[in-house]
């Protein structure tokens, strides 16, 4: 069943619906988020995630694009959050604190991407992230990001620099 009929159906009322939308979607966002911000914050984010989902579901009106408003959604609670903590803070957050490394992860090389991303700037971490793993498109990138594709592009482009440049100081060469 697609997403699009799944949506349709929880517009519609149908509990099973949306409990096959969340668990097809929960790891999906749970990740996003978790690249985001550190994974105690992960947490308490994606359950606002979903909240909000349920809330605007039956606004929804293109079914077919619930990926991108998922994650616009996801997008907004994380910007949320951080916005929320920048504030309390008097120091400031430097953008390489925002993501620790989580112990799970078994593969010394995952571990060592999610270090190096750390150290990017959000925006640029933010655009890997929904580009390349979570393999949404540059247009929906720009959706949800609320910004032209031409600025996702440019995006893309310095966070591959940034991201290659990192990993040729830790002595990987391209």
């Amino acid at each position: 069943m697609t997403d699009e009929l799944l949506v349709v159906r929880a517009q519609l009322g149908e509990r099973a619906a949306l409990a096959e939308l969340v668990a097809r979607w929960r790891m999906p966002v749970w990740t996003y988020v978790r690249r985001m911000l550190d994974a105690e914050r992960a947490d308490d984010v994606s359950q606002e995630v979903w909240l909000a989902v349920v809330r605007g579901l039956p606004r929804l009106r293109e079914p077919a694009r619930f990926a991108p408003w998922l994650f616009t959604i996801a997008r907004r609670s994380v910007t949320d959050r951080l916005r929320s903590q920048y504030s309390q803070s008097e120091e400031g957050v430097n953008p390489g604190d925002l993501v620790v490394e989580d112990p799970v992860e078994a593969a010394m090389e995952r571990a060592e991407l999610v270090g190096v991303l750390s150290g990017l700037p959000v925006l640029e971490r933010e655009i890997l992230v929904l580009y390349y793993l979570e393999d949404l498109s540059v247009e929906d990138c720009a959706q949800i990001c609320r910004v032209p594709a031409g600025t996702v592009k440019s995006r893309l482009s310095r966070a591959r620099r940034l991201l290659r440049e990192h990993l040729e100081e830790k002595g990987y060469r391209p």
